[in-house]
């Protein structure tokens, strides 16, 4: 589903990525963790082409993200191409970037009338179903201001899954919430991956990462420096670096 080649990124003199290679296969669920500037979500965002490469490729479904091929060069996508991808890949991050003017329903229908054009009735008929499956049925008519922290980030998810992506990416999803909020997040996205979903989540719950990822990558200075089977990773880990990152976060 994901391939990654030599990804390569920087912000001025600062080398953020420095030649990631990772594949994620179809239905996987693969979870980054590592310390804070170790590159984790800046991969992720570039898996959405939410940042452009400096180096390398990332191809999402078989297809480059963000580039064409003009003879031996690569050429960045126009908006309209990139957004007509961005509509196959879900995104949740660690705010939840609801639009507060807007009820819940309609946060959850928005993109799929005016980017898939989809009939009214067929999108409220998904979103009402996809807030029942996160445990929000009675929600729909709310406006983000009534929500808790751990309800709000259950519409980001409710509200991505309404693109009817192919893949899921998770920036952190309850590190902005209080810890009594953290479970039920958790549990959707438990429910998620056993229904198949492909996800890609940075995270540091690392317990959800030991029960449900089938791999875990420590990244570390912008590389991934161990990836392996999730409960190999996060209970024997064999790179120094991961271990003292493991018994630091313990």
């Amino acid at each position: 589903m994901v391939r990654a080649e030599n990804v390569r990124k920087r912000f001025g003199p600062l080398e953020v990525l420095k030649g990631v290679d990772l594949e994620v296969r179809r239905g996987e669920v693969v979870c980054l963790i590592g310390p804070s500037g170790s590159g984790k979500s800046t991969f992720l965002r570039c898996i959405n082409h939410l940042e452009t490469l400096d180096g390398g490729r990332i191809w999402v479904g078989g297809q480059v993200v963000g580039y064409q091929r003009r003879g031996s060069k690569l050429h960045e996508l126009g908006d309209r191409e990139i957004c007509r991808q961005r509509t196959e890949i879900g995104m949740v991050f660690q705010h939840f970037n609801l639009f507060p003017h807007m009820t819940v329903l309609q946060n959850l229908i928005e993109a799929p009338l005016r980017a898939l054009k989809e009939p009214k009735a067929e999108a409220t008929e998904r979103a009402l179903a996809l807030l029942e499956q996160v445990g929000l049925g009675d929600k729909a008519s709310a406006y983000p201001r009534h929500l808790s922290g751990g309800q709000q980030q259950r519409v980001a998810i409710a509200r991505a899954l309404c693109m009817r992506p192919k893949l899921m990416l998770f920036d952190e999803p309850t590190s902005a919430l209080d810890p009594e909020l953290v479970g039920d997040v958790l549990t959707v996205m438990r429910d998620l991956a056993a229904s198949g979903m492909t996800m890609i989540v940075v995270t540091h719950e690392m317990g959800f990462a030991r029960d449900i990822a089938d791999r875990v990558v420590f990244f570390e200075a912008g590389q991934a420096v161990e990836v392996g089977p999730a409960k190999q990773v996060i209970t024997e880990p064999r790179h120094a670096r991961t271990k003292a990152f493991l018994a630091a976060v313990r």
